[in-house]
């Protein structure tokens, strides 16, 4: 039994930086919007911004990445961990002037929730309400955003899709007393493109910086009209006191393993924080473009990503080279991993939403075809040979295939969830793991 030490040998690191999270009653409020403007806004004035993203998504990083010009990771207490969150939170504050965090769905929508994150980090809530077609109501919403959940660290609220600043001036009047106002932004065409997965990549919208630039301008202006110079857009939030905690010490279990990742608008759905476990355990990363007709690399293992194979069927069905190397990759027992839309390209066809079938690589028995409606959605964990993997899985497509499954995953309250198929070395699931979540179980999925 290890003795308990006297108070005054307990040294504990602390780092202060501001930061602010910013969450909404509901999703399609704005949040990635008004987020990404926020980092703009801040960046353009010389601060180090650093965005993080509440949940397991892949688009909204890419915006907020181009919006701060730093990397945008994921938090998320049920598929990263408290662990995980707290040294990438802490690692942040240490080089950053304001830590941004995006919130997911409603502010207490989920088990955790992002209000499950506020309050496990101290960190300050800044609610945004889509005030479009409602007055004194924005009142009464923040009152109960605020006092649901007694102990919630609440800084205020700022109200978007305002029709005037008549209609501005009604919202900030109906709030109760001492609730910190961070201004109203007008309604506006500014809003970034989607599609079925959501937003589009940020490579994809030619015009991002524009777009971001005129939301900044407006959140400058609407501070300028708070009248309350504690709570404003343009002022950094108060600090937040974070305890230093270092990443995890990796062993280079993939020294010297060239691993290949297909990296393009048809397979972007690729975790930061994944390539940093890669970095971490050794292995030299090689990407290439299969939209493009780029060959495969020389290497060890592949990794093919999620994305929107369906999207740029006609380019990838043309790119016969690669899929011939992909065969002989597997044929002489080389790792190959397959997520999502990875794995819907290795079968024999996929079928987009207008109902064209696409003759693709025939690694795997059987075909994909695209829903009109989501297909699955949520937390995932798979029981693997090599160890256990947290992941999520979010897609609008279906697969049949003759394989029997190695495994299923299991959702966090048990009920059984996606297939994962393997064929020699080849690993293939609609899961996307998470590979902080086991370094060791991803170094051997990965290691010839």
């Amino acid at each position: 039994m290890v003795p308990d030490l006297p108070a005054s040998n307990i040294v504990f690191d602390f780092i202060s930086c501001s930061a602010l999270l910013i969450a909404a009653p509901a999703s399609g409020q704005g949040k990635t919007t008004v987020v990404a403007a926020l980092a703009r806004l801040h960046a353009r004035q010389g601060r180090r911004v650093t965005v993080f993203k509440c949940g397991p998504d892949f688009l909204d990083p890419q915006i907020h990445a181009f919006a701060s010009g730093r990397p945008c990771q994921n938090l998320d207490l049920g598929m990263c961990g408290e662990a995980d969150a707290r040294w990438r939170l802490a690692r942040a504050a240490k080089d950053s002037d304001l830590i941004l965090i995006e919130g997911v769905m409603g502010l207490f929508d989920g088990q955790p929730s992002a209000a499950d994150i506020a309050e496990r980090f101290a960190i300050p809530v800044m609610a945004l309400i889509d005030a479009g077609a409602m007055a004194q109501t924005f009142g009464a919403m923040a009152h109960g955003l605020a006092t649901y959940r007694p102990g919630l660290p609440f800084a205020g609220v700022l109200a978007n899709r305002v029709g005037s600043a008549r209609h501005a001036e009604i919202l900030k009047d109906s709030l109760p007393p001492g609730m910190g106002w961070f201004g109203a932004l007008p309604k506006s065409g500014d809003s970034l493109p989607e599609r079925h997965l959501g937003l589009l990549q940020a490579a994809e919208i030619d015009d991002l910086a524009t777009r971001l630039d005129k939301l900044a301008d407006a959140l400058e202006a609407s501070a300028g009209t708070t009248g309350n110079t504690q709570n404003s857009a343009v002022d950094l939030p108060k600090p937040v006191i974070f305890t230093a905690a270092p990443p995890p010490a990796l062993p280079p279990l993939l020294a010297g393993q060239r691993i290949a990742i297909a990296r393009d608008a048809a397979y972007g759905f690729i975790y930061p924080a994944n390539l940093e476990t890669l970095h971490s355990l050794g292995a030299e990363l090689r990407f290439f473009s299969p939209v493009a007709g780029e060959p495969l690399p020389d290497c060890d293992a592949v990794w093919l990503p999620g994305g929107y194979p369906e999207l740029h069927a006609t380019a990838l069905t043309e790119n016969a080279p690669l899929w011939q190397a992909l065969r002989t990759h597997v044929a002489a027992g080389k790792p190959l991993l397959a997520e999502c839309g990875g794995m819907m390209s290795l079968f024999e066809e996929v079928v987009d939403k207008a109902g064209v079938a696409h003759r693709f690589a025939g690694l795997l028995p059987g075909r994909s075809m695209m829903q009109q409606r989501l297909a699955a959605l949520g937390t995932q964990f798979a029981e693997l040979p090599e160890g256990r993997l947290a992941g999520h899985t979010f897609h609008y497509s279906k697969s049949d295939s003759s394989l029997t499954p190695l495994a299923h995953a299991t959702t966090p309250d048990g009920r059984p969830g996606e297939a994962i198929y393997r064929q020699e070395r080849l690993t293939a699931s609609y899961v996307h793991f998470y590979f902080p979540s086991n370094p060791e179980a991803v170094a051997a999925l990965f290691k010839p």
